[in-house]
């Protein structure tokens, strides 16, 4: 079950609280020996705000239903057109085997947000100086898909005229239910965050891993890609839009990236060290030894 978002925003302002009471309250000596303890603090708080927008903006979305089938259908003539491979014969295909649907669906379920915690984990645990951009391409992502879903497309599953079912129903697994009573907005299908966080989290594997075993992580996305079209929950289209809002938000953080260097290098330029030599006896000018001879003639009083 996800976390409300008010007890996401709730706990991430008690943390926030206590680290700040911390730093008030400690000796900067014992405030660097929690150092880490604080930083992992700060950090869960960001996520828990960033967790509560997307949560509160789901909720929101799912109240919007006018014109979802409408889309979907346009959705459907769309691949149609532009000759994209078939969701139904993919579906079709592997219906009736009763174990790999019931796998696909459990992946579709309870993966996508696992990994992308892992991967998050990971990369504030072992490559701290990495974690801040791919954290910010994944709040600006989300936040893209977020405001895409503001228009509601139906899912395949929800349009059975087309000749689609839904898997996860057919083997009780669902995590919708029969009226939209499950714990995710049935018609937040365009884009999908299924594709997008798996996206992420291939990329940031395949960029600042270092072993040579790295490259299974391409298995993510596939397997993702294929439980979201088996089981008739995402269009193709849905992943090609993510894939887009990806890129868009990787520009904008590299972009922001650049912005940030070079205004830090414009506001605190490097300043070169000045060296000092003494200056020789012979170097004093003659003028500045007049006064020290006049004064040093002059009788004691």
């Amino acid at each position: 079950m996800w976390l409300p978002w008010d007890i996401a925003s709730q706990i991430a302002l008690v943390l926030a609280i206590l680290v700040m009471l911390a730093g008030i309250a400690l000796s900067p000596e014992r405030m660097r020996s929690i150092e880490a303890i604080s930083n992992i603090g700060i950090e869960v708080a960001r996520v828990l705000v960033l967790y509560s927008i997307w949560q509160y903006i789901r909720r929101k979305s799912i109240t919007k239903v006018a014109g979802a089938h409408e889309h979907g259908q346009w959705v459907w003539d769309l691949q149609q057109t532009l000759h994209f491979p078939s969701e139904l014969t993919l579906q079709q295909a592997l219906i009736d085997h009763r174990l790999i649907m019931q796998s696909i669906n459990v992946y579709y379920a309870g993966v996508h947000v696992p990994a992308m915690g892992l991967c998050l984990v990971w990369l504030f645990w072992r490559h701290r100086d990495r974690y801040p951009a791919v954290r910010n391409v994944l709040a600006m992502t989300t936040l893209g898909c977020l405001l895409i879903q503001m228009i509601p497309v139906a899912p395949p599953r929800l349009m059975p005229e087309l000749g689609f079912v839904d898997a996860g129903l057919v083997y009780g697994q669902s995590v919708y239910g029969t009226g939209g009573s499950g714990i995710s907005n049935q018609l937040a299908a365009m884009p999908s965050l299924h594709y997008a966080w798996s996206f992420i989290v291939c990329l940031a594997v395949i960029r600042i891993a270092r072993s040579r075993w790295r490259w299974l992580i391409v298995l993510h996305p596939v397997l993702t890609a294929l439980a979201v079209t088996a089981t008739a929950n995402h269009w193709w289209l849905d992943g090609v839009v993510a894939g887009m809002v990806l890129m868009v938000a990787i520009a904008s953080q590299r972009a922001a990236t650049r912005v940030a260097r070079r205004w830090r290098g414009t506001v605190l330029p490097d300043v070169p060290a000045i060296r000092v030599r003494p200056l020789a006896a012979d170097a004093i000018p003659v003028e500045a030894e007049e006064p020290v001879r006049t004064l040093a003639s002059r009788p004691a009083r």
